[in-house]
């Protein structure tokens, strides 16, 4: 597995991360021993970044890594976020809270729900719009200088306020969505900012919500639920003119002798050192499937011609509706 810091002077974690998101919420139930067993083996592959929320599955999440690490903790590199607020009685309901003392508690709520005393790497899940972001960063080093939080990281956040929260403490890690069908870190200029301050990026979803493993072939089996109802490059239309293009990919994936699972995460390696692709995995054959592609490297020639085949304007459908999802 290939390493990468987070930040300039992180610990090193595995290029290939886990997200246990969909393991509590968002996508098909997966059982709790299915979910720890690929923690597990995720640890064992060497993908010891572990990617937790206090907002999937309302905490739920966090109780479920909690009992996969209680006697691994000390093999993890172990990251949660505070800051996106939801309702048990409305489960599609979300707010943002950046306040000061808000985050304080999240991240005390997550420390007891994970069974740990701190965490490496503590994100602000969303920027407030109604806190400056120097308030909910400043909140978040005294975590540190406690010694509750290792290291501070941001969620999808813009570069303006990725440098102001800069000025305020040491930022290790950015988490933005990035995948051949999402690129928006490319144009805002968020991506450069973080690689400007030599922060990490975490991409998550690069499988594309699953599209660019080539295993979706219809939207029908989605259930009600299904954060991918809410992502328009599924919707009717858009996605068969999507599954065209990720038809092509696949047979340059083929023709390398990888699963386009292992392509699309090779891809996004291939940004640069400071790169982490942090896909979903639900199943033991995800992780293995995943890891493997922790020790691939795309030459330029293919890498040139991924991007031909998917330039800006070709995958059709915004990112995301109705707020955060992850």
């Amino acid at each position: 597995m290939i390493q990468r810091r987070l930040g300039r002077d992180g610990p090193p974690a595995g290029a290939i991360a886990l997200g246990c998101m969909g393991m509590s919420e968002f996508y098909d139930p997966v059982p709790e021993a299915d979910a720890i067993a690929t923690i597990h083996r995720a640890l064992d592959l060497g993908m010891n970044l572990i990617d937790t929320s206090d907002m999937y599955g309302i905490g739920e999440n966090e109780r479920l890594v909690g009992r996969a690490l209680r006697d691994r903790r000390d093999r993890a590199v172990l990251a949660t976020k505070g800051g996106i607020v939801r309702r048990a009685d409305d489960l599609a309901w979300r707010g943002v809270n950046g306040r000061p003392a808000y985050l304080k508690a999240a991240c005390e709520g997550s420390l007891a729900r994970l069974g740990v005393d701190h965490v490496d790497l503590y994100y602000l899940h969303r920027a407030d719009p109604d806190v400056p972001i120097e308030e909910s960063v400043g909140a978040m080093a005294e975590l540190v200088a406690a010694g509750k939080v290792r290291r501070l990281g941001l969620s999808q956040t813009s570069a303006e306020t990725l440098l102001r929260a800069a000025r305020v403490a040491p930022i290790a890690a950015v988490q933005s969505e990035y995948s051949l069908f999402t690129r928006d870190i490319e144009q805002d200029g968020s991506g450069a900012a973080a690689r400007e301050l030599g922060v990490t990026l975490v991409a998550y979803a690069p499988l594309g919500r699953g599209i660019l493993t080539g295993a979706i072939r219809s939207t029908a089996g989605f259930g009600a639920d299904d954060l991918r109802r809410r992502v328009p490059s599924f919707d009717s239309g858009n996605f068969e003119r999507n599954l065209a293009l990720v038809d092509e990919f696949a047979a340059i994936a083929a023709a390398l002798g990888w699963t386009p699972a292992q392509l699309a995460l090779a891809w996004t390696l291939a940004r640069g050192d400071d790169t982490i692709a942090l896909p979903g995995g639900e199943r033991v054959t995800h992780a293995a499937e995943n890891a493997a592609a922790g020790s691939l490297v795309l030459d330029p020639a293919t890498k040139a011609r991924l991007d031909a085949l998917f330039p800006a304007g070709a995958v059709r459908g915004d990112r995301i509706r109705g707020g955060p999802p992850a």
